[in-house]
């Protein structure tokens, strides 16, 4: 044993992805200052049982503003322009506590789901204004002492094609977005677009997380004008494009192309499985295409990747728990990832989706914040396989959630 001085908290008997065996965690003052085994100290103790401790899941593309609303929706949808529209026509009706209200529902699941860093996109439009960037600022703040939820804004339905957007996303900017997004395809001028956003990210000194190449498609892309921006302006490390279903549609040598042009100008990818899968492919007869792109094969290759939520019981997906772990696993099996993947998918919802968000307080380090949770496994290997549940979560050293073990009741 190693005699330290007093602790505030002390997680016992913890396993980590890094360790062969358990070990104790202190944390003094919210953050953790001593990772090892048999700490001798007086402090208050959660005895973690050997189990799996991670530092939280991270889910880098959610949006809070646009969920919960299939009870709204009285018409059947499909395809994605169909669900643009839905949304286009409800969010005029959106008020500030109408969005806090379904956000809170939504961030209260994935916080009970081990979720501990969102990025969350939220529209900025003449038709919403900015009343959803209020609400989830709202949110933000009445939910830090579980997690931090970073908003990142942009223009939905285009910006050169509908007066009026640029001035509201600028004023989010300045009202304190912490990301910019774009959704060239939805423009009349994509490329101006994009230019558009960058100038604005340049400006404002933030990131860019874009929804790019959202079909099945390959015969056009937006991914080379992106690429050039990112380049042009240094950008590498700082740009994240979603969907991006159009490179499950490449063939090998064009696959294989996009990748070394992905990694050489340092922009990661982010695949939304429920929402990729629900929307692509659905013009097919037969032997319908999956629209998945294979994050762990790109992450392999060197691109930082993650597998993210999207959307939640709406016209997008109408499905959803907010559980990144079980997106994890829906991805793995969708994907044909092998079991020796499975560690790889697991990055892909904790590791490398703080990679693209640029988090550099992420993970059980000493002097990193005391965030953990808690799963009902004994290895790590078997995360993605079992599902085991989320016992319990702790935010800079303080519990959040507890989940009780299932009880059998026998005869």
């Amino acid at each position: 044993m190693t005699v330290r001085t007093a602790f505030d908290l002390i997680f016992r008997n913890a396993l980590l992805r890094s360790s062969a065996i358990p070990v104790d965690i202190g944390v003094t003052g919210g953050r953790i200052a001593a990772i090892e085994p048999g700490l001798a100290c007086e402090a208050v103790e959660v005895d973690v049982g050997g189990r799996l401790a991670l530092p939280g899941f991270v889910d880098t593309h959610i949006h809070l503003d646009k969920a919960c609303l299939l009870e709204r929706c009285g018409h059947i949808h499909g395809t994605l322009s169909d669900a643009i529209r839905a949304v286009s026509a409800m969010k005029r009706d959106f008020d500030v506590d109408d969005v806090y209200a379904r956000g809170a529902k939504v961030l209260e699941r994935a916080i009970v789901h081990g979720t501990t860093r969102m990025r969350t996109h939220v529209e900025i439009d003449p038709r919403i204004g900015l009343r959803s960037f209020e609400a989830v600022k709202a949110l933000k703040r009445d939910y830090a002492w579980a997690i931090d939820l970073s908003l990142c804004v942009f223009p939905q339905e285009g910006l050169t094609n509908d007066p009026g957007a640029e001035e509201l996303l600028v004023q989010a900017l300045r009202d304190g977005a912490e990301a910019i997004g774009g959704c060239p395809y939805t423009d009349t001028d994509p490329n101006a677009h994009l230019t558009r956003i960058f100038d604005l990210a340049q400006e404002f000194d933030l990131d860019v997380d874009l929804h790019l190449d959202f079909d099945l498609d390959p015969s056009w892309s937006h991914l080379d004008e992106v690429c050039r921006q990112t380049a042009l302006r240094n950008y590498g490390g700082r740009v994240a494009i979603g969907h991006a279903t159009k490179l499950s549609a490449l063939p090998p040598e064009r696959l294989k192309a996009a990748t070394a042009q992905l990694a050489k100008t340092g922009i990661a990818v982010t695949v939304l499985p429920a929402t990729d899968l629900y929307l692509m492919g659905r013009d097919a007869t037969h032997n319908a295409p999956r629209g998945l792109t294979l994050a762990h094969k790109l992450a392999a290759d060197g691109i930082v990747c993650s597998v993210a939520t999207n959307n939640v019981l709406n016209p997008f997906t109408p499905f959803g728990d907010a559980s990144l772990l079980r997106m994890a696993n829906f991805y793995a099996n969708v994907a044909h990832a092998a079991v020796g993947d499975f560690d790889t998918c697991l990055d892909l919802v904790t590791e490398l989706p703080a990679r693209l968000m640029n988090l550099g307080d992420y993970g059980i380090a000493v002097g990193k914040p005391a965030d953990l949770v808690v799963l009902d496994t004994q290895d790590s290997r078997f995360a993605i396989a079992e599902l085991p549940d989320v016992l319990m979560g702790f935010k800079n050293g303080r519990q959040t959630f507890e989940r009780k073990r299932a009880t059998l009741l026998k005869p």
